[in-house]
């Protein structure tokens, strides 16, 4: 059996009851944190908490070389764990796949998502979302500016009136080539950074709303024009923005009430 457990995401508590009953009772426990990483906790913290080792893979240990997971899976309870949701956005469809093709049987036990906090966290309704964006470190994307994708994907939605939830680039230690390297800090893009990207390239007028360390106890949400966000410091990671298309009068309350957006940034009803 091969359990896909969604550890939430801040810290070693934010796994659902579900997912730390699964992770204890496994007989192995797997890992990877190239995708997205719980910033309230560490590896040894994870450990320590649910009582496990955790055999923690790289990309190239999940996605080019999955043959320890399966070969383990074929014959003993396996987690495998990612912050978030393994499925959404840092999705493994294929090593499930994999699994199914070697008669293996899987599960997936769902994490709080950074998609579903962000509406939370907004008050932006969550149907009013369209396709979401990831905004790469420049360096990353091999070019000067804004990737094409992200300002399409921005301005389809608006065309549509939807929102916009940009995922922000994180670069673990050597995990990428473009990236810092094994024993360098990992890197994380802030929403200032992603503000002020959108901001020189697009629309600098344009509403934003920064949300930082979705899931811990202290969240900072915080709406304004790109420009003005841009200059902002919004504390440790990880962080997330979001750009509004048509804001509903009630999502305008939210945004005035939640995330401080001034009057005078917001549309008139």
């Amino acid at each position: 059996m091969l359990t896909f457990v969604g550890l939430g995401l801040y810290d070693e508590r934010s796994v659902t009851v579900e997912g730390r009953e699964a992770l204890r009772a496994a007989d192995r426990v797997f890992a990877e944190f190239y995708t997205s990483r719980l910033v309230g906790a560490s590896v040894a913290d994870l450990e320590a908490y649910h009582g496990v080792g955790i055999e923690v893979r790289d990309r190239a240990g999940v996605e080019r070389d999955p043959e320890p997971i399966l070969e383990a899976a074929e014959s003993a309870d396996v987690a495998f764990l990612t912050a978030g949701d393994t499925m959404i956005s840092t999705t493994h469809v294929d090593l499930r796949m994999r699994a199914a093709e070697r008669g293996v049987d899987t599960r997936v036990i769902h994490g709080v998502t950074a998609q579903s906090a962000a509406s939370s966290l907004t008050g932006l309704q969550n149907y009013r979302f369209g396709k979401a964006v990831t905004l790469p470190f420049p360096y990353a994307h091999g070019a000067e500016g804004l990737p094409a994708s992200v300002v399409d994907g921005i301005e389809d939605n608006r065309e549509r009136g939807l929102h916009t939830l940009v995922y922000l680039d994180i670069k673990v230690a050597g995990s990428s080539p473009a990236g810092p390297a094994e024993g360098e800090p990992d890197e994380f893009m802030t929403a200032s950074e992603a503000a002020g990207m959108l901001a020189a390239d697009w629309d600098p007028d344009a509403i934003g709303v920064a949300i930082a360390r979705a899931g811990s106890p202290d969240p900072v949400v915080a709406a304004d024009t790109l420009a003005t966000l841009s200059e902002r410091d919004f504390g440790a990671p990880l962080h997330m923005l979001v750009v509004p298309g048509e804001v509903h009068h009630l999502e305008a309350d939210a945004l005035a009430t939640l995330a401080g957006c001034p009057a005078d940034v917001l549309p008139e009803f």
